[in-house]
């Protein structure tokens, strides 16, 4: 099984920053997952969201992308950029994940991972399918995955909306085994990165009759790695290294 730290390590250090993926690193994962945003000035830095309330811990309020680095860092010290975050991957065996927010930003991204030697152990996933179609004509070797379902504002974590967003990730669940081979034909990705919740014995052999790898997301239980490892998922991204158990580990 492949172990992906989710954003590094970020029950060990702040998700997304270099500390995260050096806790990550050292842990001896297999790869690191990270979210990439451009900024106004074609920057690529690392983080989750467009929102500036998230990135700055509730400290002000805006728009990540409308900021300059300098700028940003008065408020999020820690933010990396990508290409700092690609140079540490690149001293170490890990692969890195990149998890693109937006569409617009692929060919900077490709380069980015052309300088640092990475094409070769990247996957860059995206729930934009024309992200990967793009890339797919830049670098066709690049590994690509397509991410299912969307989730960009975690409401699927929220507790008071999580009723209501678990019966409709069920019925995707359910339709899932039918569909994925075709949404990931149609996004020329070989990889499916899906919510640990849509997953099921029948989506996991439908990805394999097609050649596609399935990456689960976010498994922070040992319990349900176990399940997940069962079904016969090919690798869980966590925010816990601590879930997996000794015989995943080297």
């Amino acid at each position: 099984m492949i172990r992906i730290g989710h954003r590094g390590a970020p029950l060990l250090a702040p998700e997304n920053t270099l500390r995260s993926i050096e806790r990550a690193l050292a842990l001896g994962l297999d790869m690191v997952e990270v979210d990439v945003l451009s900024l106004a000035d074609g920057t690529l830095v690392l983080a989750h969201s467009d929102d500036l309330f998230e990135l700055s811990h509730g400290a002000v309020r805006g728009r990540v992308g409308q900021g300059s680095l300098a700028e940003l860092r008065e408020v999020a010290p820690e933010l990396p950029t990508l290409d700092e975050a690609l140079a540490l991957v690149a001293r170490s065996r890990a692969g890195i994940q990149l998890d693109v927010k937006a569409p617009g930003y692929e060919r900077p991204l490709l380069d980015a991972v052309r300088r640092h030697g990475l094409v070769d152990r990247t996957l860059v996933s995206s729930c934009h399918a024309r992200v990967l179609l793009v890339l797919d004509e830049l670098e066709p070797g690049l590994s690509r995955g397509l991410t299912y379902p969307c989730d960009h504002r975690g409401i699927a974590g929220r507790r008071l909306v999580r009723p209501a967003v678990w019966t409709a990730v069920q019925c995707l669940r359910a339709v899932l085994p039918r569909r994925i081979a075709g949404l990931l034909a149609g996004a020329h990705s070989s990889t499916a990165v899906l919510h640990y919740a849509v997953v099921s014995g029948a989506v996991v052999r439908s990805c394999h009759s097609v050649g596609a790898q399935v990456l689960a997301w976010t498994v922070d239980d040992a319990a349900l790695c176990g399940r997940l490892a069962a079904l016969g998922v090919d690798g869980v991204i966590t925010n816990d290294p601590e879930i997996f158990p000794a015989t995943f580990r080297p």
